[in-house]
């Protein structure tokens, strides 16, 4: 089954027919109308089917998965695990795992994030006690869990559901391998949920030896919210550490910015840059143990760190609210990766910023996007004090009109 999504979200949580204590769980979190991934997944995963389906960060698709799972677990006896939900990151696990609280909250139903933490041996020593002597819901990032599945002790018999959000970060990120050991440990009989960004081969394939008979739903992807305007600066590569100071000047306004790199090596580089200017900031990536993650993120949150260096592993699925802008300090490698990045900006129906800054070797990059979106960007140049822009060009040729980025030259004096 493929349904597309509607306009506009129209029904009420009410008509679902769950349980009351969820509903208020609901209601006191300030939800009335489903989303649409809501309205189409919670009546399928309700009657126990198999689900596939495609919808990007920021629709709602958490909890069209975690409410269910809890109406049915609403009265349960025993202490054997339930549901199993894999996630790409911890980030994204914790995230899961208080949303799961929150919905939860007039239930009795737990829950434990299995997740890396730096070697921290209360931390494992928790989780393994959870795993041990069961929880209800288990939200767990691939390799972590595969660990204390190797210790020999998860009891994973009882099983009824498994899920597996960001399905398609979860297989770039490599954890294939991990995921097909972990489903070895599960029942043969079970609701399989999968949900991912896009749908490439690798979410086929691992779909159709997963998945019984799915229901699927496809919503409309990869664009980005009407309330973000997106802006495209020509620059060098030398240019960007004294552009982006230039950009924050003129928004000094803004409470909450976000700055992406595809690569964790920048981000100090670019809170360097910026620090030379006198703007503050913090950086997060992989390269941060899990309670300094934690601390940058709560500092963010909370609006005490105005600017966030970034990369990719905080553009899917953590949920902070009110984003500014977000500077995509260079061109994503994957397209739907911008789709993510900008996405952080104007949820909710807010209004929003993005500014991608855009060398030479990145057009190729930025026309993948362009199609994706279906819309082409208006080039703005650099500030003159910066100096010369590349050049955008047009040239008929080999076959048809190829783009590419030319310095302007001088013109040579005439003899």
């Amino acid at each position: 089954m493929t349904e597309n999504e509607p306009e506009t979200p129209k029904r009420h949580f009410n008509s679902f027919g769950l349980n009351e204590s969820l509903l208020e769980a609901i209601n006191w979190m300030g939800f009335t109308h489903a989303t649409p991934i809501q309205e189409q997944a919670i009546p399928i995963i309700m009657e126990n089917r198999d689900l596939i389906g495609c919808a990007q960060t920021g629709t709602g698709k958490t909890a069209a998965f975690v409410l269910p799972i809890l109406n049915k677990l609403v009265g349960k006896q025993d202490n054997f695990v339930d549901t199993l939900i894999l996630v790409p990151t911890r980030e994204l696990a914790v995230q899961i795992e208080q949303q799961i609280q929150g919905l939860s909250y007039f239930i009795s139903v737990n829950s434990m994030a299995i997740y890396g933490g730096g070697g921290d041996a209360k931390l494992w020593n928790k989780q393994a006690d959870a795993l041990n002597e069961g929880c209800d819901i288990i939200v767990a990032t691939p390799g972590k869990l595969l660990s204390h599945l190797k210790m020999g002790k998860v009891n994973f018999s009882h099983v009824k559901h498994l899920v597996m959000d960001e399905a398609d970060r979860m297989l770039d990120m490599g954890f294939s391998e991990d995921i097909n050991q972990i489903i070895s440990f599960l029942p043969q009989q079970r609701q399989n949920l999968l949900f991912s960004a896009t749908m490439p081969n690798s979410i086929r394939t691992l779909a159709k030896n997963l998945l019984r008979e799915p229901a699927e739903i496809t919503l409309s992807i990869s664009k980005p919210a009407e309330g973000v305007t997106q802006r495209i600066y020509m620059t060098f590569d030398n240019q960007k550490p004294k552009l982006i100071p230039l950009l924050l000047k003129e928004r000094e306004h803004y409470t909450s910015i976000i700055i992406f790199t595809s690569a964790k090596e920048k981000v100090n580089e670019i809170i360097r840059e910026l620090r030379q200017s006198k703007i503050p900031a913090k950086g997060i990536s992989s390269n941060l143990d899990q309670t300094q993650r934690e601390e940058v993120l709560s500092s963010f949150r909370s609006k005490n760190t105005r600017i966030l260096v970034a990369t990719d592993v905080l553009s899917r699925g953590i949920d902070i609210k009110d984003i500014n802008l977000v500077i995509n300090y260079d061109v994503p490698h994957d397209a739907e990766d911008y789709v993510h990045r900008i996405g952080r900006t104007a949820r909710a129906n807010t209004k929003g910023e993005a500014i991608t800054l855009v060398n030479p070797k990145d057009m190729q990059r930025m026309d993948r996007i362009e199609k994706l979106i279906e819309r082409v960007f208006d080039k703005e140049n650099c500030p003159e004090e910066l100096g010369e822009s590349p050049k955008f060009e047009v040239r008929a040729g080999g076959g048809g009109k190829k783009k590419f980025f030319k310095k302007k030259q001088k013109p040579k004096p005439r003899a």
